[in-house]
């Protein structure tokens, strides 16, 4: 198998990985965990619609596959509230996936993720050199890592997102990534009932979602950012 060149060139400051390219954190350094419950699952109130729910798939579209936290963590949540008879699936954009071996220090970081994370690391590899699709979890799971531009990733993908983790590095670092175009994707992938979250507040990610079509709010961000997004898609009205 030929091995991807492109790898994350990743710096490790007090044990936490940190991204050369972006000069940006991969996650809070406050609490991982805690910020992705804080910001994805209650930004989208994954809880509620898991309890409710009779979907036959649920699936999620990311900007920002990193380390893989927010997908073990949703994976966490999936396979002790979700319906044994539906799938996940988690449809996430890399452009400089970390290597094996950094992923896997990086994750050594949360042992008690350690039960879902060995199925991941033990197909990380050939996912990112071109299997592109994965099921784990007895099945329950399905991953999807796009490899390259987001907006370029999205743009190959037919299925519908119910729910959007906008994680890519912050918009003043890596504005290629927060820009109209992707936000159009977004909207062409999502439907009436489809929400979104990200950890930023900046106006001009605001004022791009809400063009292509989302109902956009503001509310307290997690640990020492002082707002965050949500919403959900209404349509574009023009």
């Amino acid at each position: 198998m030929q091995l991807l060149n492109n790898t994350a060139k990743i710096e490790w400051r007090d044990g936490q990985p940190y991204a050369s390219e972006f000069q940006d954190v991969y996650f809070s350094t406050d609490n991982g965990l805690l910020e992705t419950d804080y910001v994805f699952f209650q930004g989208n109130d994954l809880t509620k619609r898991w309890l409710n729910s009779d979907m036959q798939t649920f699936s999620i579209g990311e900007t920002g596959f990193g380390t893989g936290l927010n997908f073990l963590c949703t994976v966490n949540l999936w396979l002790a509230i979700g319906s044994k008879n539906a799938t996940l699936h988690f449809i996430s954009t890399e452009k400089y996936p970390l290597s094996l071996q950094d992923l896997s220090t990086a994750l050594n970081l949360w042992p008690q993720l350690k039960p879902i994370s060995e199925p991941l690391l033990a197909q990380y590899e050939s996912l990112i050199n071109g299997s592109s699709t994965i099921f784990l979890y007895d099945n329950r799971v399905q991953l999807s890592l796009l490899i390259g531009d987001a907006t370029v990733g999205l743009s190959k993908i037919t299925k519908q997102v119910d729910a959007w983790f906008l994680d890519g590095f912050a918009p003043t670092k890596n504005p290629d990534m927060w820009r109209v175009e992707l936000f159009q994707q977004m909207a062409r992938l999502s439907k009436t009932s489809t929400t979104l979250a990200t950890f930023t507040s900046a106006g001009n990610v605001r004022r791009g979602l809400i063009s292509a079509g989302f109902n956009v709010s503001k509310r307290t961000g997690f640990g020492k950012k002082r707002e965050m997004l949500i919403g959900s898609f209404i349509g574009n009205k023009t």
